[in-house]
């Protein structure tokens, strides 16, 4: 955001006859009711956020404790640029110290402890490999070249293994790729094409995960119970355990009109909100979490194919209406878009000496870890592993430390568990994980002992990578909505990414400004790849240090110029 974007909202006229409905307790939600007060100057007695389970936050979670385990299904990697949700967090006030905001210590945090990888990627069993530069050959900077320049248009619903040839899903640049946002073969180039653009200035560090940036604590802890806690205090409406089931719509040539919501509380009988033209209704549509099962240390976690609520309503709303998107395109094809991850909650010296041993870094509180995850190669699961930062929860004793894993291939047999992953129990998917890490079979009692491991199964948590074309996602505020505005990972934002915190702040951001008509406009989304200096370092990373193509050529036409020493 410009500094010219940083104004004091005129008050709206009638805004105190307004009421705001928002579905959905996830970021998205608690960023737009923040919104609404700060820039909207709504009364915080106004809004109602409607939740289906009994806790806010969506897939910013975290829960548990020490001595049944702790369980948070996924983590964010977040860099400085995040420019919605830095303006976000910079309103507010910091749990530990009411004068600072979650901004101020976040950045403090992580400019006193910079983030980089000392182990990024392991094979035959504990083998630390080389991860110096991205492995990529002349004919594969070619193709991410192509992709850089292609439309999205052109492109299409193509998939990634359509748009590249093998030889490129071989290389340590998709091993990286994949396994830091979770991308699969058969996911959409589009959105592999909006990360290259968004995140082109991380390139020349992505192997060892610098610039990135993380919370103190997990994200829960750290994002959502400071933001819930300043919204609490500001009057707002918390409607927990109660699942909107449909909405009521006026629609006419021009026109389209929320006149009413549908819900049930605590699965009792319907009631029905009535709404006018004068009231908003914000909707994240669709969920990445939705229909998540957990298991724990004898039990794998089972796979809930069924529809879901949040599903269920976007597709009885996109029925209204062609603007409000195709759901279906998402949430079709679970076995294209689930994994599963799980959380190790562990006592004592064993497992914090075998991690230090990775990681190159002694656990310390409030210090960085194994900076990122670092991914086992050779793994039929393809299998990843974090420590961030410990203690990783509030309450987490000092002896005690917590681990996140994933696998991106959960129908798969292990290679030391010869079982598919989604069939595994928590033991079986930390002797798994031990196996990958050196541990001998005779000696993982040691770790199963002292651990607690939860799984958790996801069937959407990758739904908002599937290939998919214009008008599939619904815009934020569809031509002709006065009152509705869809929110989240699948409402369609111009040039930005999902899958990021980012994006579900920034759709906030543009709802509640579109339909209070504010003089105000969202941060810039950060436009690094027309930036020359970005672009070079990029073309480095790339080349590994080989020469760049006419290097010789654009030295001499960078000579005795500002751009000297750019190549």
């Amino acid at each position: 955001m410009g500094n010219y974007e940083r104004i004091n909202t005129l008050k709206p006229e009638g805004i105190e006859n307004k009421k705001a409905y928002l579905i959905g307790g996830g970021i998205a939600s608690l960023a737009a009711a923040e919104y609404l007060i700060r820039d909207g100057h709504m009364d915080g007695k106004n809004i109602t956020i409607i939740e289906q389970d009994s806790i806010l936050g969506g897939a910013l979670d975290g829960s548990g404790n020490a001595e049944d385990g702790y369980v948070a299904r996924g983590g964010r990697e977040m860099e400085e640029h995040y420019e919605c949700v830095w303006d976000l967090f910079g309103g507010v006030p910091s749990l530990e110290d009411p004068k600072r905001t979650v901004l101020d210590e976040f950045r403090e945090l992580n400019i006193a402890d910079p983030n980089y990888s000392n182990c990024r990627a392991i094979a035959n069993r504990g083998e630390k490999l080389d991860f110096s530069t991205l492995g990529l050959d002349d004919i594969h900077v070619k193709q991410l070249t192509k992709l850089f320049l292609a439309t999205e248009d052109s492109l299409g619903a193509a998939t990634v293994e359509q748009f590249f040839d093998d030889s490129f899903l071989e290389t340590d640049m998709w091993l990286y790729w994949r396994s830091m946002f979770a991308f699969e073969t058969w996911h959409s180039v589009v959105e592999m094409k909006r990360y290259m653009h968004r995140f082109m200035h991380l390139m020349p560090g992505m192997s060892k995960m610098e610039k990135l940036v993380f919370t103190k604590y997990n994200q829960y802890d750290s994002m959502i119970l400071p933001l819930k806690k300043s919204l609490e205090s500001q009057g707002i409406l918390f409607d927990l355990n109660t699942q909107v089931t449909d909405l009521d719509m006026n629609i006419t040539n021009d026109k389209k009109i929320v006149t009413g919501i549908h819900l049930t509380r605590d699965g009792k009988k319907e009631e029905i909100i009535k709404t006018t033209e004068n009231d908003l209704v914000f909707f994240t549509n669709g969920s990445m979490t939705e229909n998540t099962t957990l298991g724990n240390m004898d039990k794998a976690p089972e796979l809930d194919r069924s529809e879901g609520g949040c599903w269920n309503l976007w597709k009885k709303i996109a029925k209204k209406d062609a603007l409000f998107g195709k759901p279906e395109v998402f949430c079709s094809d679970i076995d294209k878009s689930k994994w599963e991850s799980y959380t190790i909650t562990s006592k004592g010296p064993k497992m914090r000496e075998l991690i230090e041993k990775f990681a190159e870094r002694q656990i310390a509180p409030h210090k960085n870890v194994t900076g990122g995850i670092i991914t086992v190669k050779d793994s039929n699961w393809l299998l990843s592993v974090t420590v961030n930062r410990q203690p990783q929860f509030i309450d987490q004793p000092d002896d005690v430390i917590v681990l996140w894993a994933y696998g991106l291939f959960p129908d798969k047999k292990g290679d030391f568990i010869e079982k598919k992953m989604s069939d595994c129990t928590g033991i079986e998917l930390l002797q798994e994980l031990l196996y990958h890490l050196g541990i001998d079979e005779n000696d993982m009692h040691e770790y199963i002992d002292t651990s607690i491991v939860i799984p958790a199964m996801m069937p959407y948590i990758t739904s908002q990578f599937m290939p998919r074309v214009k008008g599939d996602r619904p815009q934020v505020v569809p031509e002709g909505s006065t009152n509705l505005a869809f929110l989240g990972q699948f409402a369609e934002i111009k040039g930005d990414c999902v899958f990021t915190v980012e994006y579900s702040v920034r759709s906030a951001m543009m709802a509640v400004y579109t339909l209070l008509g504010l003089e105000k406009n969202p941060p810039e989304i950060y436009p690094s790849q027309y930036d020359i200096r970005v672009v070079a370092n990029a073309a480095k990373a790339m080349y590994s240090g080989r020469p760049l193509p006419a290097e010789p050529v654009i030295k001499k036409l960078l000579s005795n110029t500002p751009l000297e020493g750019l190549i």
